[in-house]
């Protein structure tokens, strides 16, 4: 089997080139969501991979006629939910590239300029969100992989427990992880993966805003001393997944110092936000923590997937995962990627940070955030003067959660609103999430958990007139339902 003619590589890359533009330039007049049924998809797929190649005109065919029919558009300026996002031009063409080069970033050797451009593509986004010096930064694919790493890496800190040598059969006390019962569900997921045990993650009670009380993490820390137990890690989160709160970190960063707890910051979405000098300061206290993840794929721009990792001691957390078989032994003096996780294959992840970064520059980021910012304010403040609407959470970024009150029970209002997303959902126009919140900020006698409409901006695209167009859509169909 050989490669590919070139006339046929060019004519493949050129036509998927004109595919990919024309796809971004008019993404906004397609439906956000696909009108199809589960396995109506995989119906049209044959059961047996081909014999024989298939020309390549005949593949690409396929895009418009099978795959973008089936696509929920993530990079269309109505899509509203989970936490909007950004496949920019400049990180696409760096995709193609990296692609093209299909390196392994594993060890310096294997391709230099893949560890030196990641390590100055990171330190470019330390500067732009102030962090300080002693931070060093390097790439994962998504925050969920990034905190599970940085847990490791606090589980091997422990005193009087070697890890590496003994697992955790050599524990004398049970390590213990402390968040909110507003952070994210990969921290779940990484205590059950590093056998820590759901009952070992001690997810403490939130306040009317949703963050983290630092008197419940104090008080939470001494009972498990108490009870001979081994307080380990402290998450704080930077924009929680529900509401977009952030923990108050200056205090959790006290007490994580006080108390010997690794301090880790999820900071995936709003991060990215402190390249706004005057949104940095709601993560006052990050820079005292011991990792920190942000998500450039999140609010930076770039592509799926790009999640940044901040790091105090490098060296430290080199010792956590570092193995180095003869194979994969090196002898210059530089970082070697492999050893700062558990993944041997390392994507060329930084090229698209780097682009990105280049082709927009920090004052373009940062006046895209601030009109993110702007449009969920305006829409927040629309809501709260709407008869029949609350606004449940505060808006400290680009995140509104609200809900419809029509009045009736609880479960009645829980309904109205779960039949509320359907239907604004259903027109294929914009397309929300939703989530469910402790009664918080809401009126006295509200159900202790109520089901509640989120709506996130944050694609390049989104303009006043598609947030407009959502609003109007969720009034029409509130009305329709009344």
């Amino acid at each position: 089997m050989a490669e590919l003619p070139e006339d046929e590589i060019r004519s493949a890359l050129h036509r998927a080139a004109d595919l990919a533009a024309d796809y971004l330039v008019g993404v906004g007049d397609l439906p956000v969501t696909p009108s199809v049924v589960p396995g109506e998809i995989g119906a049209l797929l044959p059961d047996e991979p081909p014999l024989d190649g298939e020309p390549m005109e005949r593949i690409l065919d396929d895009w418009k006629s099978l795959i973008v029919p089936g696509l929920t558009h993530w990079n269309h300026p109505r899509f509203f939910a989970y936490f909007a996002i950004t496949g920019s031009a400049p990180g696409v063409a760096a995709e193609t590239l990296a692609a093209a080069a299909n390196v392994n970033a594993m060890l310096w050797r294997t391709s230099p300029v893949a560890t030196e451009l990641e390590e100055r593509a990171c330190d470019w986004l330390r500067r732009m969100v102030g962090l300080p010096e002693g931070f060093r930064g390097h790439i994962n694919d998504t925050a969920s992989i990034a905190s599970l790493l940085a847990l490791a890496a606090a589980r091997h800190r422990l005193p009087g427990l070697d890890i590496r040598r003994r697992g955790l059969s050599g524990a004398t006390a049970a390590p213990v992880v402390y968040a909110s019962d507003q952070a994210h569900s990969s921290i779940d997921k990484a205590v059950l993966t590093l056998g820590l045990g759901l009952d070992h993650l001690r997810r403490l009670p939130s306040d009317e805003r949703f963050r983290l009380r630092p008197e419940a993490l104090e008080r939470a820390v001494a009972e498990d001393r108490a009870a001979g137990r081994a307080p380990m890690a402290v998450v704080a989160t930077a924009g929680t997944t529900s509401t977009t709160s952030v923990d108050p970190v200056e205090a959790i960063a006290e007490i994580a110092a006080r108390e010997g707890l690794w301090l880790h910051v999820d900071a995936a979405y709003a991060g990215c936000a402190a390249v706004c000098p005057e949104l940095r300061a709601t993560m006052a206290g990050w820079e005292r923590a011991d990792s920190i993840v942000l998500n450039p794929h999140k609010w930076l721009f770039t592509p799926v997937d790009c999640s940044v990792l901040f790091v105090r001691d490098l060296d430290g957390w080199r010792d956590t995962f570092s193995v180095v078989p003869e194979y994969l032994r090196s002898w210059d003096d530089s970082v070697q990627l492999m050893d700062l996780g558990v993944q041997l294959g390392r994507r060329f992840r930084a090229l698209k940070l780097w682009m990105v970064i280049r082709a927009y520059g920090v004052e373009a980021i940062r006046g895209a955030i601030r009109e993110h910012c702007r449009l969920a304010r305006s829409l927040a403040e629309r809501i709260d003067a709407e008869p029949g609407f609350e606004v449940v959470a505060p808006v400290p970024f680009s995140t509104v959660c609200f809900r419809a009150t029509p009045g009736g029970s609880a479960q009645e209002e829980d309904r109205f609103n779960e039949r509320l997303l359907e239907r604004v959902n259903a027109s294929r126009r914009v397309f929300l999430s939703h989530t469910r919140l402790p009664s918080g900020l809401s009126q006295e006698g509200a159900p202790p958990d109520r089901f509640v409409l989120r709506l996130a901006v944050g694609n390049l695209k989104t303009t006043e007139d598609d947030v407009e167009e959502a609003w109007t859509s969720i009034l029409r169909a509130a009305r329709a339902l009344t």
